[in-house]
């Protein structure tokens, strides 16, 4: 059992992005690895594969205190040297068993959390013209759980002679929270924006933009790329006003595009229709009950009445963010909860809808790579299927494999459609020729004991990481997850990964990939019905890499719910309908109760946890 429970959670851990599970080497400062910066000399560590690397650099102010809640503000400079040789804390969460001994559903990490790390080859020199590509990271999460602490970057920088930079930034309610206390007059845009984890990562880009040179970067050739909540991050990137010019190519790797409004995520539930569950006027009366200001919702309700804005305010700040987490269920999946996040302040985030927002060609006119895994939601669905057999917690086989790809295809597809094609379509429409497709089909785990990982999992959430950093020994514990028969094909595969990514850093377009000899990586055609669409990412076992020209809509995906013969009754069909409306919003509620000429309405949704 010990094998399969760390397969299990190897693959759980990756949608946080825990992509090692290894102790942290002792770093020593390396002579000669001194840089200057604004800020003062930072001095770095050797990687593994030769390089250097300088963890734990502050590229802004801790944002505590009256800072908490506001935009950042850039770093103080240092009289001393910085020996860059550790991480900066991970930012405000929830503990969810990542290889930490803090308990799972305590509160871990600091306020203080806003540095980067950057990890050069050995062949970056300081100052040099051109200097090399800059590859920035994004880590996921969900947006309120997750570090870079667990990304290594050297691998990449090293292979694809690029420097790679990942980042923290605030998460959760720390990091997304607009309420008007916060906004008294005075207040800048950007401090009253919520969008605040948006801004730290505008801070982080304008450190780059100042700084990489010193370490022998490009600051005319740097690239965002992130996964999952990260890839979300990139298109909220794409669409802020304020980012523009800070960045030249965008990579978003199952991300969505999706936002809220100001409305419902300041809203009161008995005020506003469809104001999130999380909302910052939800969160507030949760809070004032919780200290015992008030006894219950209508006497907080009263007793936030009577406070002026500026006495709200003082009153947030002064939560020490153990109490300000304690009011959310830090024991769901992976630590993450769900707050109103990438909200329309028209700041920050324009005001309008963001597909609508591409379509109208507002958005940052940069090269862009888009792409889904083929079976996104199975790393969810595994640990809370019925159809799935589980003992302690732990997935050990399918008990219905008909039943579970139909719970999980549709949704996956769906994930498709937002994250990749209809963005994809809408950028084509304004920029062609300046985006490219792809989607990860590879499901070649192995198996261990009774569960069939390639089934389980397949082309799960977050899968494809590792093929990007080149880390598919995970620390050492790659041999949970792949198959030492298949294994040289899944390294030609991350390789493969590794020149189309590095390539496209280089020069805006994947192309060929480094060595110019893989599949030539076409940008979606919209010329036509049959142009191209996509690049399918997989071993020659599967197909090998291909182009297709397959694309997906949401209204194709709902119709072919309804169409597709593997359902067995109305149950089975409306559920997945009823998933769609649940965990997202691919279909709303009003549109579910109309499905199937109203039949579904027998089976009525539960309240979301969601917008």
């Amino acid at each position: 059992m010990g094998a399969l429970a760390t397969g299990a959670a190897l693959i759980v851990l990756a949608t946080v992005g825990c992509m090692s599970t290894t102790p942290t080497p002792e770093r020593v400062a390396h002579p000669g690895s001194a840089r200057e910066t604004t800020q003062g000399t930072v001095i770095g560590s050797r990687s593994e594969s030769g390089g250097i690397d300088w963890l734990g650099i502050p590229f802004a102010q801790p944002p505590v205190g009256a800072l908490r809640w506001k935009a950042p503000r850039p770093p103080v400079s240092r009289s001393e040297p910085l020996e860059a040789l550790d991480f900066g804390s991970e930012c405000i969460q929830f503990a969810a068993g990542r290889g930490s001994e803090a308990e799972a559903g305590s509160v871990v990490g600091s306020e203080d959390c806003l540095y980067l790390n950057v990890f050069a080859p050995a062949t970056a020199k300081p100052g040099s013209e051109p200097g090399l590509p800059v590859m920035v990271w994004i880590h996921g999460g969900g947006n309120s759980v997750g570090s870079a602490h667990v990304y290594d970057g050297s691998r990449l920088a090293a292979q694809e002679n690029v420097i790679v930079v990942t980042l923290h930034y605030r998460l959760g309610v720390l990091g997304w929270f607009s309420h008007p206390a916060l906004r008294t007059p005075g207040t800048s845009p950007s401090d009253g924006s919520g969008n605040y984890a948006v801004l730290d990562m505008i801070r982080a880009l304008e450190w780059v933009r100042a700084e990489i040179a010193g370490f022998g970067g490009d600051p005319r050739r740097i690239t965002i790329f992130g996964e999952s909540a990260g890839g979300t991050n990139v298109f909220s990137l794409l669409l802020s006003p304020p980012a523009r010019g800070l960045f030249d190519r965008a990579i978003s790797q199952s991300g969505s595009l999706s936002s809220v409004s100001r409305a419902k995520a300041e809203g009161i539930r008995e005020d506003v229709e469809g104001a999130h569950v999380n909302s910052s006027g939800e969160v507030l009366l949760e809070l004032l009950v919780a200290d015992g200001s008030a006894d219950d919702r209508a006497s907080a309700r009263a007793k936030r009445a009577a406070l002026t804005p500026a006495e709200v305010g003082d009153y947030l700040r002064g939560k020490t963010p153990d109490e300000v987490m304690a009011i959310f269920d830090g024991e769901s999946f992976g630590g993450m909860f769900w707050i109103p996040q990438v909200i329309r302040d028209g700041a920050v985030i324009p005001l309008g809808e963001p597909l609508d927002v591409i379509r109208a060609g507002d958005f940052a006119r940069v090269p862009m790579i888009l792409g889904t895994n083929r079976d996104e939601v199975k790393l969810f669905a595994m640990m809370g299927s019925e159809h799935v057999t589980r003992f302690f917690g732990i997935p050990v086989w399918l008990n219905d494999e008909r039943a579970y790809a139909l719970e999980t295809d549709y949704p996956s597809q769906m994930w498709k459609v937002r994250g990749a094609d209809d963005p994809a379509r809408a950028v084509a429409s304004k920029a062609p020729g300046s985006v490219f497709v792809y989607r990860f089909d590879w499901d070649e785990e192995r198996k261990l004991f009774f569960a069939d990982l390639s089934t389980l999992v397949g082309a799960g959430h977050a899968v494809e990481i590792p093929f990007v950093f080149g880390n598919l020994d995970l620390g050492g514990l790659g041999e949970y997850v792949f198959d030492s028969e298949r294994r040289p094909a899944a390294d030609a595969l991350s390789d493969a990964m590794m020149g189309y990514w590095g390539e496209f850093a280089r020069t805006g377009n994947p192309g060929r990939a480094t060595g110019g000899d893989l599949p030539r990586w076409l940008p979606w055609d919209a010329s036509s019905a049959d142009g191209v669409r996509m690049l399918i990412l997989d071993t020659p076992a599967d197909g090998g890499l291909r182009m297709s020209s397959e694309s997906l809509t949401r209204e194709g995906v709902l119709a072919q719910i309804a169409e597709d013969p593997r359902f067995e009754d109305l149950a089975e069909r409306c559920s997945v309908y009823r998933s769609l409306a649940e965990r997202g919003d691919a279909l709303s509620p009003a549109e579910y109760k109309t499905v199937l000429g109203g039949a579904c309405a027998a089976y009525p949704l539960a309240e979301s946890g969601r917008d």
